[in-house]
């Protein structure tokens, strides 16, 4: 498909609008309209942090859960943060991090996978969004070294190898393609550990929902900064499932409905779910 392109500039915006092509986020370094300050120098910032994300592959696609805690040191300074959020039409997105940061960093995800949709006429492979997710982060490096670090988690349907696919980073841009499911965040060790415990290759959407509930469960079972399902407030984990026909956020009553079946489960069961052991009971 091919798409023509003005002659000139676009009405009311500058020469480098175009000059970037495709980045929007080139865009704005260029125009000096990057988001946040570009901090230089050792030391540390006392903000929010969002902790716990976990992601599976389903037969269909993906799922990415979050828990809804924020910390800001040994204090909660929120309790129904929202971590997971719709990249664009097949992927989503987890933060992890200064949760200040991070938002602002997703939010210009979402723009910049747009804009390249609008200037080329079709929207990014998942390796490119993969890719221009690194070099955003790679741009935050500044304001990591501050303390003021983001590790996302980002998975998505790839419609070309029609599977879903779960990609990790560290705090430099560094991207890593996962095998079946990942946890990053405070919590993320024990949420491993979980997902090890109740992953199954070709696992349904509704089990992977209830996979990603046990793990953020024992996430927070374990870890004072992953906020564990509330039922008197009503404050449940956000869970985003990308499949061939896009991304839908799932409600509350629905994920709620998960939510109980787990907590009436550990009532009796404290620990959880168990996984059979090869050859038991020969």
């Amino acid at each position: 498909m091919t798409v023509e392109r003005p002659a000139g500039p676009m009405r009311g915006l500058p020469e480098s609008f175009m000059a970037h092509g495709s980045s929007f986020a080139d865009f704005l370094a260029d125009t000096g309209m990057w988001p946040g300050p570009r901090l230089t120098g050792a030391g540390s910032v006392d903000v929010p942090h969002a902790t716990t994300i976990v992601a599976l592959a389903t037969s269909d696609g993906i799922v990415m859960a979050g828990d809804r805690r924020a910390t800001m040191g040994n204090i909660i300074a929120q309790r129904d943060i929202e971590k997971v959020f719709p990249a664009d039409e097949h992927s989503v997105v987890g933060i992890a991090g200064a949760a200040g940061v991070a938002v602002e960093l997703v939010r210009l995800f979402q723009v910049e996978l747009e804009h390249y949709e609008k200037i080329e006429g079709l929207p990014l492979s998942l390796d490119g969004k993969a890719n221009r997710l690194a070099t955003l982060l790679r741009g935050n490096l500044g304001m990591a070294m501050q303390g003021l670090a983001v590790v996302p988690l980002f998975a998505g349907y790839d419609l070309d190898r029609e599977r879903g696919r779960i990609f990790s980073y560290d705090v430099t841009g560094g991207r890593y393609e996962e095998r079946d499911h990942h946890a990053v965040g405070s919590g993320s060790v024990f949420a491993r550990g979980s997902l090890k415990k109740l992953y199954r290759s070709g696992m349904s959407t509704e089990d992977g929902v209830m996979a990603t509930v046990e793990a953020l469960y024992d996430a927070a079972d374990d870890d004072s900064a992953t906020g564990g399902p509330d039922l008197t407030r009503r404050i449940f984990p956000v869970i985003a499932v990308a499949e061939s026909d896009g991304v839908r956020m799932l409600p509350d009553e629905e994920v709620g409905a998960v939510v109980e079946r787990v907590v009436g489960a550990r009532l009796t069961s404290p620990d959880g779910p168990t996984a059979p052991l090869p050859g038991a009971g020969r």
